[in-house]
């Protein structure tokens, strides 16, 4: 049983937002057809690789020509594509004997009918400069041929044009190439003005490079009269201050130039690429977006639509998620066994996702450059084969899940958490809202962390230039010692990594610490609304203000900077899917005020709202589940997160007891009830639900959940939302 997976309208919608309707209609991005070609492959040539880095039980030169991969193909109509490797070997100085090439391929392919899921290659082009047009030094520049290599050029995008030429995006200039339909080059390479990269042949001695090492035009698409090109710049900048910021630029074929027209678009996190570009109708273009991890590391491996008539507020280019390439639908089990990401749920975790293609009958067509030998994201060791394969949009009606699942830190129990790996599975996991704890930088930047103090989720406290900073400071009346993120600026906080919270506990979590960078709630809340839950909805995001109070003390207030993150991401709205939780009464009173979102009071099964205790109030977590309690709740707020017990006690024998009326009074003050917090392992379970004696075991979650919803929850807040939404009264779709 498959719960439908993330996706929105390829057409261009967004996904549906929270509504009272009973059924969606989402895109279901399936599995259709496959074929892979063995990363051993060898074309005739000279050997190749002599330089290349061994990796993967394998070491150059090989005898001929490696296929590394794709990154661009064109679909020619007839079960036929051209299929265009890189420069080869990663780099300018590793693949001087790597032949340019555009090889002409034609899958096999295997699907729910059969197919043995062969790529044959049927032949190629060789590019090349036999015309003489290039100024500068080639490798084969004193044979007759001019036969461009890996040295040359870094060709990474191609779209072809009517009369049957190529045109090429390359990332040593960037240049744009023109080619002829035997791979011969036509003209000159055309540069960009005032973007030159470190590999650019006429960088003159002491002029600084604009455009990043290999971050040039990864990506290209083409207008559909053929006319104008957009080349888009992989990475961002070297100059720009929004990191996330990627350019696409367009150039007119038949002038030869630049118009000066771009397009400013954002990526979800600053290290993310753009992977390759596809029109799919006039001015709405098919974007890669991915990030440089693979197989379990893997975050964002998506497809986004934009329209370039289409920006927000500041600038960017509207974009709506098509595909998630980490959750695809796979009924039929096609390609079942070949490795990580093969099961009923098919992923492409591979590290270079570049190629999209949407076909004849809007299916889209998804590939990979596998860096021969070094990328081995579906069997760890083993060179990654290249691969095609082939996703049906199919759009089906989904009927909303009846308990809401919140991904609590993410899917903390599979990532660590307050990471976007975390809050991306997820999603992944069908989370219906993923739920980011807030603190504040030293210059007002609101980030993603547990708590201020941050030595057990990062490692600042091996950072040597760091380690002046360890104070003691009092925190709503506790003596903490540690590190805080008050005491570091925005930049210098993105100089750490996560690590695992829990790592005795979650020891698998710990293969993940020191890959990811502590998430600001911007790009938090930009990953939410890019993203469409199982249920068909826009995934919704549920913060939590930390220390209010403290954070107030020290002049670095949560409310307004969190309000601007709503009104920024155009989510400042009473129907946006947006829950904001304190466990502080004034500051919700505070937002209640300044925006329109819904709003959460949390409750501890002890203790008084730190607010009360600074202005000596005497009330408790006790009096405000209290029916008079959750009447004045109900005044400022939408719900209540109960921590379980203040729900269902445990008896002395650590089983659930009999539940406490909390829930019905809650529900008779119109507000809402979401429990926390509900962990798999034996020692977060009642008795009754636990496997074994090993507290670090899982145990019987789902069946802990089911007696809460039982009781009347409505929601739920879990480090496992894949465990958590297979509770029986979640409907799913065969």
């Amino acid at each position: 049983m498959l719960v439908p997976t993330t996706a929105a309208v390829a057409a261009g919608g967004n996904g549906a937002e929270h509504s009272d309707s009973p059924f969606v209609q989402a895109h279901v991005p399936t599995l259709v057809a496959r074929a892979t070609l063995s990363a051993d492959h060898l074309e005739p040539g000279p050997p190749s690789g002599a330089l290349a880095s061994p990796a993967n039980g394998r070491t150059g030169p090989w005898d001929g020509q490696v296929i590394p991969g794709f990154s661009a193909m064109i679909d020619n109509g007839d079960g036929t594509f051209w299929a265009q490797p890189d420069n080869g070997f990663g780099a300018k100085g590793n693949s001087a004997d790597f032949l340019l090439r555009n090889y002409l391929v034609r899958p096999a392919w295997q699907t729910a009918d059969g197919g043995d899921g062969a790529i044959a290659v049927e032949r190629f082009i060789s590019y090349n400069d036999r015309n003489g047009l290039l100024d500068f030094p080639i490798v084969n520049g004193a044979t007759a041929d001019r036969l461009l290599t890996g040295a040359d050029f870094d060709i990474e995008s191609v779209v072809r044009a009517k009369d049957g030429t190529f045109w090429v995006g390359e990332e040593f200039g960037p240049f744009l190439l023109h080619f002829g339909a035997d791979g011969t080059l036509l003209e000159k390479p055309f540069p960009l003005a005032g973007a030159k990269s470190p590999q650019n042949p006429y960088l003159q001695p002491g002029e600084t490079p604009r455009v990043r090492a290999s971050r040039g035009f990864e990506a290209l698409a083409a207008s559909t009269n053929g006319r104008y090109l957009y080349p888009v710049v992989e990475g961002s900048y070297a100059d720009d201050r929004d990191l996330r910021r990627r350019e696409i630029h367009e150039f007119d074929t038949r002038r030869g130039q630049y118009t000066g027209r771009t397009w400013s678009y954002q990526a979800d996190q600053e290290a993310n690429v753009i992977g390759d570009a596809f029109t799919v109708r006039n001015d709405v273009l098919l974007l890669i977006e991915r990030d440089d991890f693979e197989e379990a590391q893997a975050v964002t491996k998506r497809v986004y639509q934009v329209d370039l008539r289409r920006t927000d507020a500041d600038g960017y280019l509207e974009k709506t998620l098509v595909l998630d390439a980490l959750r695809i639908a796979n009924p039929n089990g096609i390609g079942a066994g070949d490795g990580y990401g093969t099961g009923e749920v098919f992923s492409l975790p591979v590290q270079s996702f570049e190629t999209v293609v949407q076909l004849k009958d809007g299916d889209l067509l998804i590939g990979n450059d596998n860096n021969y030998p070094g990328n081995d994201a579906r069997v760890p060791g083993t060179p990654d084969d290249t691969e095609f394969a082939v996703i049906d949009l199919d759009k089906q009606k989904i009927e909303p899940s009846d308990v809401t699942i919140i991904g609590h830190r993410g899917a903390s129990g599979t990532r660590p958490e307050h990471t976007l790996a975390a809050y991306e599975q997820a999603i992944v996991q069908c989370a219906d809202y993923i739920e980011p704890d807030v603190v504040s930088t030293k210059d007002g930047v609101l980030v993603a962390r547990h708590e201020n103090e941050i030595s057990g989720t990062t490692d600042v406290s091996t950072r040597a230039e760091f380690a002046g900073r360890k104070t003691t400071k009092v925190i709503d009346g506790v003596s903490v010692t540690g590190w805080f993120t008050e005491d570091f600026t925005l930049a210098e906080l993105r100089t750490l990594r996560a690590k695992e919270r829990l790592p005795l506990t979650r020891p698998a979590n710990t293969a993940f610490d020191g890959l990811y960078q502590v998430p600001t709630l911007d790009e938090v809340m930009d990953l939410a609304r890019h993203s469409v839950s199982c249920d068909g909805r826009q995934v919704g995001v549920y913060p939590e203000t930390k220390h209010p109070t403290y954070f107030d003390s020290i002049g670095l207030s949560l409310e307004e900077p969190l309000v601007a993150a709503l009104q920024a991401n155009d989510l400042d709205r009473e129907t946006a899917p947006v829950i904001v939780q304190s466990f502080e009464v004034g500051n919700l009173r505070e937002l209640d005020g300044l925006t329109a979102v819904q709003l959460a009071q949390l409750v501890s099964p002890s203790g008084r709202p730190y607010d009360f205790t600074a202005a000596g109030d005497p009330r408790t977590y006790a009096d405000l589940v209290t029916p008079a309690g959750l009447a004045e709740i109900a005044t400022y707020a939408d719900g209540v997160g109960l921590e379980k017990s203040v729900m269902i006690p445990r008896t002395a024998a650590g089983t659930l007891g009999t539940p406490k009326p909390v829930i019905a009074d809650a529900h008779a003050a119109g507000l809402t009830v979401h429990g926390w917090t509900f962990r798999l392992e034996n020692q977060f379970l009642p008795a009754e639900f636990r496997s074994s004696t090993d507290p670090n075991a899982p145990g019987d979650l789902v069946g802990e959940i089911g007696v809460f919803v039982a009781a009347g929850m409505d929601g739920v807040f879990s480090d496992q939302p894949e465990v958590a939404v297979t509770i029986d009264t979640i409907g799913v779709e065969d």
